[in-house]
């Protein structure tokens, strides 16, 4: 168990969390949420011992072992892959390395022979003869197939240090886990796997992520963060909702209730107050009045942006055609021979283990990049709006917020802009940001009012969760559905692929493509997909024999 009493944290005059009372419990995950900028992640810190809060102290239960995912995907560089993970245990880790070093002497003494007796002992209580294979089965489970497992870090690449680092926190059976954003850079079968063994985890989790259908999946509770305080639900992040929701509906509904009770009462203390006969009863109105107390209806700290993608123009039958189009790239063909013709309702969710392939695609559909063989060809109604993964280039400069968007409008009126602007949450005073200065989420937010000013009936967006609050996400969820053009889009977020896409594109590691007209839970459930999990899983059984 592992609870916070009385926490509160300044940041300068500011109190980001003022005397949190929340206790976390055995056999339970709990999905912390809340607005971008709330404290999550910060929470998270307080938890685990990285930062020292204001007032109040972080209790653990004695003997329990704390994990937490690391963020620092540099930290491990100079240590093998599989020492990596092993580290998630320290006690553990240490043993080995003093064992090691005992027995590498040259000069082995009597004293020598008793602490390593020692140490095999510890080890042993450990289940330190399984440490290996333990930690190789973590790795295959995430997608680090066995020839990594004996590499530094450092000639790892960026989404597979985090994948080892995930492995790292959940290494050794820790009484509590703490997961800052996990499925951050993971693939399905690795996000499904890590999904599978948390569901199982019998001990205490406590994760943050704005994946809706991955909290959903794992979580039993919920624990909120709004105004620096943390109110804990019963139940996974569409229970919370639809709690938090009705719990603001009954209040609006007793408030005004009790508003009419007010009106009526008050009426009658006017009327009859002068009035002798009468005068008790209007006393007693004032008594009752007096007690009628409105419940405080303090807004939430969640902002929901409004996007709302309208096309200048209707599009035509001929929408995009794809013939024979390949891509070489550092020597590595990721895409081979693809073909495919979009139709005027298709909303295309690219997919699979692939990322290379699917940004190399959407940048020759856009021009940025030209295909080794074949060809593709738009229809003369369409116009396009892209979302680029990489958006460095578009605010490497010194522009303003407002001027930055007004490039790209044809009607260059300020008001008609910061109309935009507005509507993705940057008040007026905001439109004098340097968009060099802007967070990742603001970024992002920026490119969206790009994509809606622009009118365009297509839409290409790689990767537009990324940065995202839960907030924002809905939003965009739900401008996209009612979206009446096409769309080419690819992302981690379930949801957003499932309530969104009606034809699933995967690009397979070898470059071929796999097109499907229908939604993402049917493809996952499909014969292809269930091959692959069957691979998989022989993959990861081999190496667990190894």
């Amino acid at each position: 168990m592992i609870s916070a009493n009385n926490i509160t944290l300044r940041v300068g005059k500011k109190a980001l969390f003022e005397d949190v009372n929340i206790k976390f419990t055995e056999g339970n995950c709990y999905g912390l949420i809340g607005a971008n900028g709330a404290g999550k992640s910060t929470f998270l810190k307080i938890l685990s011992g990285q930062l020292e809060p204001t007032k109040g102290e972080v209790v653990i239960t004695p003997g329990q072992r704390l994990s937490f995912l690391q963020q620092d995907h540099f930290k491990y560089d100079p240590y093998p892959v599989l020492d990596t993970v092993i580290m998630g245990n320290d006690r553990l880790y240490e043993i080995m390395k003093e064992k090691e070093a005992i027995y590498a002497k040259e000069d082995f003494t009597d004293e020598d022979g008793i602490r390593a007796s020692e140490l095999e002992g510890e080890f042993a209580e450990m289940n330190g003869w399984e440490a290996e294979s333990d930690a190789a089965t973590l790795l295959n489970g995430l997608g680090i197939e066995t020839d990594l497992h004996y590499m530094k870090m450092a000639d790892l690449t960026g989404s597979q240090k985090v994948k080892v680092l995930l492995a790292q926190a959940l290494f050794g059976n820790p009484d509590i886990l703490l997961l800052d954003e996990p499925t951050n850079h993971l693939d399905l079968p690795a996000i499904e796997w890590l999904e599978e063994f948390l569901i199982n985890f019998d001990n205490t989790i406590i994760v943050v992520s704005h994946d809706r259908y991955f909290l959903n999946k794992v979580c039993t509770h919920t624990a909120d963060i709004d105004y620096g305080k943390i109110q804990l639900y019963a139940g996974n992040y569409d229970f919370w909702f639809e709690s938090s929701q009705l719990l603001i509906k009954q209040m609006k509904e007793a408030n005004k209730k009790k508003e009419e009770k007010i009106k009526e009462l008050q009426e009658f203390i006017s009327r009859f107050s002068a009035n002798a006969s009468k005068s008790k009863q209007a006393t007693s109105r004032k008594r009752a009045l007096e007690k009628i107390q409105l419940d405080e209806m303090r807004p939430s700290s969640r902002k929901y942006p409004y996007i709302d993608f309208r096309p200048n123009r209707e599009i035509g039958n001929e929408v995009l055609m794809v013939e024979n189009l390949s891509k070489t790239i550092d020597g590595v063909k990721v895409l081979d021979n693809i073909s495919f013709t979009l139709g005027h309702d298709d909303k295309v969710a690219f997919v699979g283990a692939n990322e290379q392939a699917i940004t190399t695609f959407f940048k020759i559909l856009m021009g940025e990049m030209e295909p080794d063989e074949g060809n593709y060809k738009w229809g003369v109604t369409t116009s396009r709006a892209y979302f680029p993964k990489d958006n460095t280039k578009e605010f490497d400069n010194d522009l303003t917020i407002t001027d930055w968007l007004t490039q790209y409008s044809e009607i260059k009126d300020a008001t008609y802009v910061r109309g935009f602007l507005g509507r993705m949450l940057f008040p007026g005073e905001d439109g004098v940001k340097r968009v060099r200065v802007l967070s990742g989420g603001e970024k992002v937010r920026c490119l969206l009012s790009k994509m809606m000013i622009s009118g365009a009936n297509i839409l290409i967006l790689d990767e537009p969760t990324n940065h995202l609050d839960m907030e924002s996400i809905t939003a965009l969820n739900n401008g996209l559905i009612k979206f009446p053009g096409v769309i080419l889009f690819t992302s981690h977020d379930h949801q957003f692929v499932q309530t969104t896409a009606n034809r699933i594109m995967e690009i397979l590691p070898d470059g071929k493509l796999i097109d499907k007209i229908t939604t993402y839970d049917e493809y996952l459930a499909s014969d292809e997909m269930a091959k692959k999990r069957h691979v998989f899983q022989v993959n990861e059984e081999d190496a667990a024999d190894n």
